[in-house]
Order: C-alpha cells, then sequence, then structure tokens
C-alpha cells in the first residue's frame, strides 16, 4: 500500500521525496497536487471544500492508499475529519508539530505567509495543548510580502522574509516558533536564535509512515 500526500502545491513533492529517502526507505508514496483547494479555502474558507476534498480522498483510498496525509495546514482539519468515512488514517501534516510546540513553554508564536493557515494552527494547537494539560498563550502573525515572494517562485526572497520574523518572534520572547506552513520548513536552518523554531515535514511524514499497512 501507498501513502497518498494531498498537496496543494507542486513545490512540496521533492521535499517530501527527499525525507522518505533520508528517513523512509521503501515507503511508496503517492503525489496530489490540488492548488484549487488552497486557493478555494483562502476566498471562502476550508469548509467550502469539504466536497471536493472529500471525493479527493476517496479516489486516493480507492487508487490503493492506506494512509493520506494532507500536507495543508489550511484545510488539514477538513482533511482529518473525513478518515471515519473514508476508514483509513487521515493525517494533517502538522499536528506532530503542534503537539512538540505546546511542550516548549506558554508563548507559541505561529508564522504564516497566508491568512487563511492561522485560524486552523491556533485551533489545532490550543487542542493539543488540551490534550497535554497545559497553557498556552498563542500569538500569530501573517509575515508581509511572504507569499507574494512564494507565488513568484522567489524562493530565496520568501525564506529570507520567514527567517526574519522568527528572529523578532524570539527578540520578543517567544517560548517556541511554528512555522505553520510545510513550504516554511528551511527557514529554520536560516535563523541564529535561542527559541525552539518548529516545522512540519519531517514530523508530519513521520507520523504518517506509521499509519501505512507494510507488506498488504
Amino acid at each position: 500500500m501507498t501513502l497518498a500526500l494531498l498537496h496543494t502545491s507542486p513545490v512540496h513533492v521533492p521535499v517530501f521525496d527527499a525525507l522518505r529517502d533520508q528517513d523512509q526507505p521503501g515507503l511508496a508514496l503517492r503525489h496530489l497536487v490540488h492548488e484549487g483547494l488552497l486557493d478555494r479555502a483562502r476566498d471562502e474558507g476550508p469548509d467550502a471544500v469539504a466536497d471536493e476534498l472529500g471525493q479527493i480522498l476517496e479516489r486516493a483510498v480507492a487508487d490503493g492508499a492506506g494512509a493520506v496525509l494532507c500536507t495543508c495546514s489550511t484545510i488539514g482539519g477538513v482533511a482529518e475529519a473525513r478518515a471515519a468515512a473514508l476508514g483509513v488514517p487521515v493525517l494533517r501534516v502538522d499536528r506532530p508539530m503542534a503537539a512538540a510546540a505546546v511542550t516548549e513553554g506558554p508563548a507559541v508564536t505561529v508564522l504564516a505567509a497566508v491568512t487563511s493557515t492561522l485560524a486552523p494552527t491556533a485551533a489545532l494547537l490550543a487542542e493539543e495543548a488540551e490534550r497535554a494539560g497545559r497553557r498556552i498563550d498563542v500569538r500569530t502573525v501573517v509575515v508581509d510580502g511572504a507569499w507574494e515572494r512564494f507565488e513568484a517562485g522567489d524562493r530565496d526572497g520568501y525564506l529570507r522574509l520567514i527567517a526574519a520574523a522568527v528572529e523578532r518572534a524570539d527578540a520578543d520572547g517567544a517560548d517556541a516558533v511554528v512555522l505553520a506552513q510545510a513550504s516554511m520548513a528551511d527557514a529554520a536552518a536560516r535563523c541564529a536564535v535561542r527559541v525552539p523554531v518548529l516545522a512540519s515535514p519531517r514530523t508530519g511524514l513521520r507520523a504518517a509512515a506509521l499509519c501505512v499497512p507494510r507488506g498488504s
């Protein structure tokens, strides 16, 4: 069986392939790229894509997916909610990251390049904090100009703006910085900060890999 990865940008495909090669050799991945899901979720809200998303997930399972990992934080919660109807695990890539963030201290800064990601990420952090019995104080920040750089294909400029935002959060006393979107992950390596900077791709893929039936 394969692990299906649902992306809203093709830039994630080589990232997750590389992580698979490093951490999960032999794991079969199938990439599903649906850029329109994020566009519609940004315009109308994540719930607006629920039906279309359900159809995509149903096709993935019919094609042999033993589990599905949604790499888009904006629609991850909507995807995760479809698991019971599908009969296979459906995971959001940012849940392991959120679980780790709430253990670092109460002051958690969430950085995102698009506004639509902030509310789902903050809600996920609150859920994981309640599960862990911890108190958190979440501050959400949209990194000005970052998404425009991403859409223009300026990866270096995109990561540079995010790294600068991480450094500002560190200076402001955050206990943890959460990079809300998978595309932001490489900004962590560009920062010289004392605060933990948490990204979702590696931990999300690791959690999803554990859910894929082997030897089927």
